[in-house]
């Protein structure tokens, strides 16, 4: 998206849940004409207002979209020329995990960089490509499952993060 990932996604929202920019406003904390030049463009949006939106919609788009737009990129991003329908995200799931296992098979972690050989480098950066075509494919099916059946995104992320906490994972 030229505008940035978070301007699409939000229109792209909206216009899937029919909403104006008025409510879209009111759900950002902001007046729905500031919403319009986020949309279109000419005002970017500052993490408050993409945080409110992304908690509000609680849709797994708009918050890969704002992750994408703080990390520059550096996440996991949004499909949108991809059959997200959650069967075709399932089977590619199970194809990307599969890739995945069969490159993490292969890497040569007991070595130490020093050790590395001609031709190890590039097995460990398909290795690590691999894992993330897989988190990418893990990401779209969770989202399309949560969008299918109703669960929130934003709360089972939180319940996921509990879990961590429980196992010391994490503080």
């Amino acid at each position: 998206m030229a505008i940035g990932h978070f301007p699409g996604a939000l229109k792209e929202v909206m216009q899937r849940k029919g909403v104006t920019l008025a409510k879209a406003g009111q759900a950002a904390h902001v007046d729905g004409s500031q919403i319009g030049k986020i949309v279109n463009g000419s005002r970017k949006a500052s993490k408050q207002v993409m945080q409110a939106a992304a908690t509000y919609y609680d849709d797994a788009q708009l918050l890969l979209a704002a992750a994408a737009e703080v990390t520059g990129g550096a996440s996991v991003p949004w499909l949108n020329n991809a059959d997200l329908h959650p069967s075709s995200t399932h089977i590619k799931t199970i194809e990307e995990i599969q890739e995945a296992l069969q490159a993490l098979l292969t890497l040569p972690i007991t070595k130490s960089l020093d050790q590395l050989k001609a031709g190890d480098r590039d097995v460990i950066k398909n290795g690590i490509m691999e894992q993330l075509e897989a988190i990418t494919a893990l990401t779209h099916n969770a989202a399309a499952l949560c969008r299918k059946y109703e669960f929130s995104y934003i709360a089972l992320w939180s319940e996921h993060r509990a879990e961590l906490k429980l196992k010391n994972y994490m503080k």
